[in-house]
């Protein structure tokens, strides 16, 4: 009799424990209220402000004064493959004297001299890269045909206890995301992403911290990191981060008269 309620205990706390899949929504509801929730997914726009640090072979290669100004757009009435939903302007120098701007599936280095196109690699690299950031996830993908999140459970990562969550879209492509325990926020992301050209395998990675209240609730990280293949790669510290600027579609295009260099050789 002893062991049947034993038994019966066990079945009982089986049936109510979470899925995988249970468990990895439950984490990204709670990342998104602890991000701002509808704040959060209302954001139009955003504009960080600070120093960027760009590396080679874990080499300082260059630092700037940096504006990366963001603008997430209205989706299309029918599904497009190709659709990606945010335009991006990252000017560097105190007087913005340079540019790298990816709208409407292009990408073009622009300063005193002109726009010049920006190689095709780089413009996918760029695309695929914003689709599988966990902040553009939440804000445009969570709806997605075929998205599927699965919980890896809990791990310690750089001695921070953590919940590690699997999002898994409809081409197989995954993004592993390490959430804070009780911050709930995201701390880590990685994925694998093909070199088109070479096929070579690259790890992806990025870590966030110093998040901050930029608005109505909406919490934002201020130093952002980024390695590829274990090597340091990109680092942002912003000063301040602003968003709902009311972004005009002007400082996304180029201007007409605006001279059209040839791409590089």
């Amino acid at each position: 009799m002893k062991r049947a309620a034993v038994l019966l205990l066990t079945l009982t706390a089986a049936a109510g424990a979470e899925s995988i899949q249970e468990r990895g929504k439950r984490v990204l509801d709670e990342a998104l209220r602890a991000l701002g929730g509808d704040a959060f997914l209302a954001m139009q726009d955003r504009v960080e402000t600070g120093r960027a640090y760009s590396f080679y072979r874990q080499e300082l290669r260059g630092l700037s004064v940096a504006r990366i100004y963001t603008r997430y757009l209205a989706p299309p009435a029918s599904p497009d493959p190709g659709f990606l939903g945010v335009r991006e302007r990252q000017a560097f120098g105190k007087d913005e004297y340079s540019a790298v701007l990816f709208a409407d599936g292009k990408g073009w280095e622009v300063t005193f001299r002109g726009a010049r196109p920006m190689p095709a690699e780089l413009v996918a690299r760029f695309k695929d890269t914003t689709e599988r950031n966990f902040f553009y996830i939440l804000r445009m993908r969570l709806k997605e045909p075929g998205l599927i999140i699965e919980s890896r459970g809990a791990e310690v990562w750089s001695n921070m206890p953590v919940e590690v969550v699997d999002i898994i879209d409809s081409e197989n492509r995954v993004t592993t995301v390490f959430f804070h325990r009780s911050e709930k926020w995201p701390v880590r992301q990685f994925f694998v992403r093909r070199d088109e050209k070479t096929r070579q395998r690259n790890e992806e990675v990025t870590v966030f911290s110093k998040y901050r209240d930029v608005g109505g609730g909406v919490q934002w990280p201020h130093v952002i990191q980024r390695e590829r293949n274990g090597e340091k790669i990109f680092e942002m510290y912003s000063d301040s981060v602003a968003i709902n600027q009311n972004l005009t579609d002007a400082l996304f295009t180029l201007p007409a008269n605006m001279k059209i260099l040839p791409p590089k050789r």
